[in-house]
């Protein structure tokens, strides 16, 4: 690492006579490589930019100059670069370095990007405030990949730009994969672009960008000979960079998909290293995708939609399966939303897959689209709750509180396996109403799960067990570890109720449990504020009970990153404090 660990900041980067950058290159990837092989975290995303990322802190002066990369997994080598090489073995890590750009982390990191698309929008914002304030000659550089730029967002900020004469430069990073291989005309239309066959005038040009490209990304002399020239040149820019992803390391540039994010892999030879597969425990992802499959044989209307996340949310199975009816819109959610509305509105039942923290995204077409409409739409919100490493940006805890106070829409958070399948069972049957079906990332509990179908009682709870003066109110998985807990205690009476739906509330079972026990304890995995504990606090004041209540959830704090067990602990709802809070309840009688 002779030149790697020489440098702590940009400034020693461009003491590097550019000669010599190549062989920076080299040395920075193999770096990323002996982390991530080790530490885990995104991999090929930031192999794939280590020139750009080398020529842009080489040619511009950051962090003056300002820098926003989109989406935050291609920073790794930017993270290093920029004063965090010594602890990068911590990146993902409880109290480490994030695994995306973060405002408060580095004065190098312009702008956090933790969810795609926001680059263009954000970097206008800051171009055009440096012109009011008179700094003419501060650059304002987003470099955004080609499945990023095709989202409705990117081209609102995109439509914006070409009529200013902002000082930005947007530089596309086209590799024809986000995490899934990019989908949709855009893409064809980059793709006709590289080959020069693009038929149409330059779409980019027509907005009135100064383009200029496509050119090869992994040149770095080309790339600081064509950044230096763009430095000069005033108002909108567009840079079009062909670059391969997992670049440098042959098994992630042939399995993009996979190399995306690995685990743990061998650093010379690429091979992943054995993972557990839960003693044959499946993923809710899986039950979901191989569930709709199944489904879908039987029943013509169904269709499956995804925005960008067909391997993440296992809607891949449906797309080899059934290709004709299952649908990757790309990175747009609001689109993928109102698509649900539309084949709602023409008799199809469609299943969107949208991870809970990417529905925040689409928050007026669930209201205005669906709900208003009560559009039967059915929404399978993947990776709710504290996801672990991605942090803060992925965490899906606002999904209870943000649709609990929408009209007509129904909630359910299945506990286990089976319930995810039979609701999603239920659903098709012909609900008369949109429903919200939510349930975490990673495995359940229940290895024969593939099971008969049968049909859930809409807003019905279980009682799991009896108990005398304290009773336990949960929602969703983290009823397996609630019940564990409970039945782990000796000789103490303690009710537990799975409630499943958030919305309608059991309101029968629930008058039961407010006249027969003095504490009620909720829990959930997401935020307390406005969330399932808020709605049995609504329904005791409404019904005038004065039971103690006491509402366990994520407090009023954005969550950092760590593995789910740890941010569980840190938040009150792991086993171990749950445990200690309700003896802390008997013993203290």
């Amino acid at each position: 690492m002779a030149y790697l660990n020489n440098i702590t900041t940009p400034e020693d980067l461009r003491k590097i006579p550019a000669q010599d950058l190549p062989a920076l290159a080299k040395e920075l990837r193999e770096f990323i490589i002996d982390i991530v092989s080790a530490k885990e975290g995104h991999l090929g995303a930031s192999l794939g930019v280590v020139e750009l990322t080398i020529a842009l802190h080489y040619v511009f002066n950051t962090p003056v100059d300002k820098l926003i990369w989109d989406v935050g997994h291609q920073a790794y080598g930017h993270k290093i670069l920029t004063g965090r090489k010594a602890v990068f073995d911590t990146n993902r890590r409880l109290n480490g370095i994030s695994g995306f750009p973060k405002r408060g982390e580095s004065v190098y990191d312009d702008f956090g990007t933790g969810h795609s698309s926001t680059s263009i929008s954000a970097i206008l914002g800051m171009a055009i405030a440096s012109k009011l304030k008179g700094e003419t000659t501060k650059q304002h550089i987003a470099v955004i990949g080609d499945a990023s730029i095709a989202s409705g967002m990117a081209f609102e900020g995109l439509n914006h730009a070409g009529v200013t004469d902002a000082n930005v430069l947007i530089i596309l990073n086209d590799n024809a994969i986000g995490i899934d291989p990019s989908v949709g005309a855009l893409k064809q239309y980059l793709t006709n672009v590289k080959k020069g066959k693009a038929k149409q005038d330059n779409i980019f040009e027509a907005l009135n960008f100064n383009y200029s490209g496509p050119i090869d990304g992994h040149n770095l002399p080309l790339l600081i000979e064509e950044l230096e020239r763009l430095k000069t040149v005033k108002g909108p820019k567009f840079l079009h960079i062909i670059t391969t992803k997992g670049k440098g390391l042959k098994k992630a540039e042939e399995n993009q998909v996979v190399y995306h994010a690995p685990g743990k892999f061998n650093k010379l030879t690429g091979d992943l290293l054995p993972k557990s597969n839960g003693n044959g425990i499946p993923k809710y992802q899986d039950v979901f995708g191989l569930t709709i499959v199944e489904l879908a044989k039987a029943n013509k209307n169904i269709v499956g939609i995804t925005p960008a996340m067909p391997t993440g949310s296992s809607l891949k199975i449906m797309m080899e399966e059934i290709p004709d009816r299952a649908f990757d819109v790309g990175i747009a959610e609001q689109h993928a939303v109102t698509l649900a509305a539309g084949m709602v509105a023409e008799g199809l039942i469609p299943y969107c897959n949208i991870y809970s923290t990417f529905l925040q995204r689409a928050y007026d077409q669930v209201i205005h689209d669906v709900a208003l409409q009560n559009l039967p739409v059915i929404f399978c919100l993947d990776r709710a709750g504290l996801v672990g490493e991605d942090g803060a940006t992925h965490h899906g805890v606002y999904d209870l509180a943000y649709l609990r106070c929408i009209p007509n829409l129904i909630i359910y958070a299945p506990m286990n396996e089976l319930e995810l399948r039979n609701i999603m069972y239920t659903a098709q049957l012909g609900l008369q109403n949109p429903i919200a079906i939510r349930y975490p990332r990673g495995r359940g509990v229940t290895k024969d799960w593939k099971q008969p179908f049968e049909e859930i009682k809409i807003g019905e709870a279980q009682e799991l067990k009896k108990g005398t003066e304290i009773v336990v109110l949960s929602v969703g998985h983290i009823g397996n570890m609630v019940a564990s807990v409970l039945n782990g205690l000796q000789n103490v009476a303690i009710g537990h109720v799975n409630m499943g739906f958030v919305k309608p509330l059991d309101v029968s079972k629930l008058m039961s449990i407010f006249d027969n026990y003095s504490k009620i304890v909720t829990i959930e995995d997401g935020c307390k504020i406005g969330g399932f504990g808020s709605a049995i606090l609504e329904f005791a004041n409404r019904h005038n009970f004065t039971n103690k209540v006491t509402v366990l959830g994520i407090e009023d704090v954005f969550v950092q990153h760590g593995s789910v067990e740890q941010l569980h602990e840190l938040n009150n709802i792991g086993a171990k404090s749950f445990r200690n809070y309700i003896e802390s309840l008997y013993t203290n009688e």
